[in-house]
């Protein structure tokens, strides 16, 4: 099947070459993001694979679907740049690759945890500048801390393991209960009591109307002072403007993001020579106690293998009119059936 594949990046394009080797699809990469602007670009092409950037709104899927494209390969778990309801009333298929490595995630959550809490990121600069001083490099033990873990799916469970490993009292919030983890010891509880007494809160939950913005000003006001709050999941869990008050304020200790409301014209990109125009990001990094990694935490040499090989099995089973292992319904997702 001919695949135009957009927002790609050398590693994309040398992973997707190497195992489209056992699928023999004829993949055309664009580093361009798909939007309105290069929608044209995909006529003619029955695939198109997406990332989390892409914007597939209700505009460019009319776009897709009248210049022959019926099937929507995401290359990642996330869906809230789709409009599966538009997709779904032209008829256009939407796969994702739901699992990739939660392990890449959990872990990457867990260093991010351990280097803000000890402060690693100023520690590195200071050290390769010849200053080793230690004012101002305070940490704060782990062990011992009241971690919240919202969101206890794939990801979300390894990081509530790995936080008991770390013998903090894990509290959890999710529309489902993991029985494994109540067993394990860790307690559920509502969101609004988990802000209330928590030391950590890390998100693992996915973004749809309901969890947008669910870090907001009434949430961070019941917040402890001194919270360390951390993102792994989706940038707009988390309202920027808030959190920036909230830094500036003491309320928030520390603030580990790896995505960011509006990344979309930041990350992946080398912006090193330019002048960043977005000034609530660039207020953030002003913070001594922030860390910010650009949408890494997936990156990992197996999660690239598993993406890879998943997004062209989704492929191939649609080419032969099987349903895609990956496939998302959006009368799945209405009823909350995708977790």
């Amino acid at each position: 099947m001919r695949v135009a594949v957009f927002s790609t990046k050398a590693y994309d394009r040398d992973f997707f070459r190497a195992a489209n080797a056992a699928f023999g699809h004829e993949l055309v990469f664009f580093e361009a993001r798909l939007n309105a602007q290069t929608a044209a670009l995909a006529k003619g092409y029955p695939a198109v694979c997406v990332f989390v950037n892409d914007d597939l709104d209700a505009r460019v899927l009319l776009m897709l679907q009248r210049g022959g494209t019926r099937l929507i390969a995401l290359r990642c778990a996330g869906y809230n740049n789709v409009d599966l309801l538009t997709a779904s009333q032209l008829e256009l298929t939407v796969a994702r690759v739901p699992a990739y490595s939660p392990q890449a995630v959990a872990e990457h959550t867990l260093a991010l945890i351990l280097a803000a809490a000890r402060r690693i990121h100023k520690a590195y600069n200071r050290v390769r500048e010849g200053n080793f001083s230690l004012d101002g490099l305070l940490g704060v033990d782990i062990a011992g801390k009241v971690a919240g873990v919202i969101g206890t799916g794939k990801i979300g469970r390894l990081v509530a393991k790995r936080l008991l490993a770390f013998e903090c009292r894990v509290l959890a919030f999710d529309l489902a209960t993991d029985e494994e983890l109540a067993a394990a010891g860790v307690e559920y509880l509502t969101t609004d009591e988990i802000f209330r007494r928590s030391d950590i809160i890390t998100l693992h939950c996915p973004l749809v109307p309901a969890t947008r913005h669910l870090i907001n000003e009434e949430s961070l006001a019941v917040m402890k002072r001194g919270v360390m709050l951390v993102n792994t999941s989706r940038g707009a869990l988390v309202d920027a403007r808030a959190v920036t008050r909230a830094l500036k304020s003491g309320k928030i200790g520390a603030l580990a993001l790896d995505v960011y409301e509006e990344e979309t014209d930041l990350f992946f990109e080398d912006l090193s020579n330019q002048v960043i125009q977005d000034d609530v990001f660039m207020r953030m990094l002003t913070f001594p106690n922030v860390i910010i990694t650009g949408h890494q935490a997936f990156f990992t040499h197996r999660a690239m293998e598993h993406i890879s090989r998943q997004t062209l099995e989704n492929i191939t089973q649609f080419e032969r009119g099987e349903p895609p292992g990956g496939l998302i319904k959006w009368e799945d997702v209405r009823a909350g059936g995708i977790a």
